[in-house]
């Protein structure tokens, strides 16, 4: 199994710790943020960063849906690392300072995709596509936080 990585960035319009402060509120800003690939949203413990246990299920394409587990921490100021218990996939949230008052977020999910021909296709298409939802995501954290 080769592992699989999707990055996607974004420098938005906003300070860093208003734009963290948002990402890590799961109890009322993320749900708020997510495209339309996400289903089921919930928040099942905590609610703000750390500690958080958020479900959802993510379709990234007409056939694949992974429901997806998060556990939640903050291993250094300005990441968030959201954990999947139902698979490898993990998902790490930076947001650093981009100049006088922005901020340059940068998403990366990294999980064991599969072996033989369908490992090909999920290595070759999958990080696109996780690229664009979010891509889309980000866009939409744009339009929450900025001026």
């Amino acid at each position: 199994m080769a592992q699989v990585e999707a990055t996607t960035e974004r420098i938005i319009a906003a300070d860093a710790e208003t734009v963290f402060d948002a990402l890590a509120d799961y109890s009322v800003t993320r749900g708020k943020l997510l495209p339309e690939h996400y289903s089921e949203y919930e928040v099942r413990e905590g609610g703000d960063g750390e500690g958080t246990l958020v479900h959802w299920k993510l379709q990234a394409t007409s056939k694949r849906v992974r429901d997806c587990l998060l556990e939640v921490t903050e291993p250094t100021d300005g990441q968030l690392v959201e954990k999947d218990r139902n698979s490898s996939m993990v998902t790490t949230w930076t947001v650093t300072p981009a100049g006088e008052g922005s901020a340059k977020v940068v998403v990366g999910t990294v999980w064991n995709g599969a072996g033989g021909i369908g490992g090909f296709f999920e290595r070759t298409f999958a990080p696109k596509g996780l690229a664009r939802i979010h891509d889309t995501l980000l866009a939409n954290l744009a339009g929450e936080v900025e001026g």
